[in-house]
């Protein structure tokens, strides 16, 4: 190499090297935060889990601090100051909760009056999901019958979300976790996935959907990434918990979030995952923040 060979060279790798440190301070620059905020994954938390450790505006404040987008699972009143924070609201409750749903025909105007309630209020905040539940089995209970109640009533609500905008997602919901009145729902009536499908599909509306709970399905279920990849059409949100336990996504639990959400990306999902855990340590928020590094994707 001559002496011009060795200047020019000199330059470019000086160049080469100011570039690189300039990419890094533009990367320092950006804080956990905001990289987490406009990550792939648009997450959000469900707010009555954190009920017994903060307030619903502390709880906003935290996530917002964490680069978490959303919340829900919290009562209306608060969707002002929530919104006030930069935070949007990401599912509405249809107002029936998963004890009084359409399986049983006692509960079927309280359904249609919740549901039609909650699609108007999603409407109001620009929330585009209103959750629904099968309900609960009761003694003598045709499940047939059942099943076609179900699908009547939905059916007859539907073209209100439709008009609106909004989609109503079924959640499937655990039956065999007996230990706490959250971690499951012993005789729910929707607690298979496959047949929750079903029922979306006599539905038979693209504005009826399935909230697909990684938790749930793991526990009823199981076969996690393959039912995402089949469902992909059907799936209008996600809730995340550990397994055993729904506490945090950790190494105490057998759920291995990362590829989940590696196929949950892949099928070009674009709407929220909502962490509903169940806090067990000391500080609650750390579970969160640690949940959304790792839901975290560049």
């Amino acid at each position: 190499m001559n002496r011009r060979q060795l200047l020019k060279w000199g330059a470019g790798s000086a160049a080469a090297l100011l570039a690189a440190r300039s990419q890094a301070q533009k990367s320092d620059a950006v804080s956990p935060s905001d990289k987490i905020a406009n990550g792939p994954i648009r997450q959000s938390v469900m707010g009555w889990c954190f009920n017994d450790h903060v307030d619903a505006l502390t709880l906003g404040r935290h996530c917002k601090d964490i680069g978490l987008v959303a919340m829900e699972g919290i009562s209306a009143e608060h969707y002002p100051k929530i919104k006030d924070l930069g935070l949007e609201i990401s599912l509405v409750s249809g107002g029936h909760g998963f004890k009084y749903g359409p399986c049983n025909p006692e509960y079927r105007e309280r359904v249609l009056t919740g549901l039609r309630n909650g699609i108007d209020l999603a409407k109001s905040i620009d929330c585009k999901n209103v959750i629904t539940f099968t309900g609960m089995r009761f003694p003598g209970m045709d499940e047939e019958k059942a099943a076609r109640l179900c699908v009547e009533t939905w059916k007859e609500v539907v073209p209100h979300a439709e008009k609106n905008g909004v989609t109503l997602v079924l959640e499937h919901l655990n039956s065999r976790d007996d230990t706490h009145p959250m971690k499951g729902h012993p005789g729910y009536f929707g607690d298979d996935v496959d047949f929750c499908i079903e029922l979306i599909d006599r539905v038979g509306s693209e504005n009826f959907k399935l909230l697909f709970d990684v938790y749930h399905v793991s526990v009823m279920n199981g076969d996690i990434i393959r039912r995402i990849r089949q469902y992909k059409d059907y799936i209008a949100h996600y809730h995340t918990a550990g397994n055993p336990g729904r506490g945090e996504l950790d190494h105490t639990q057998e759920i291995n979030y990362r590829p989940v959400l590696e196929a949950i990306l892949e099928t070009g999902y674009t709407g929220y995952v909502a962490h509903e855990f169940i806090p067990t340590r000391e500080d609650p928020i750390e579970g969160l923040r640690q949940a959304a590094e790792l839901c975290y994707f560049s």
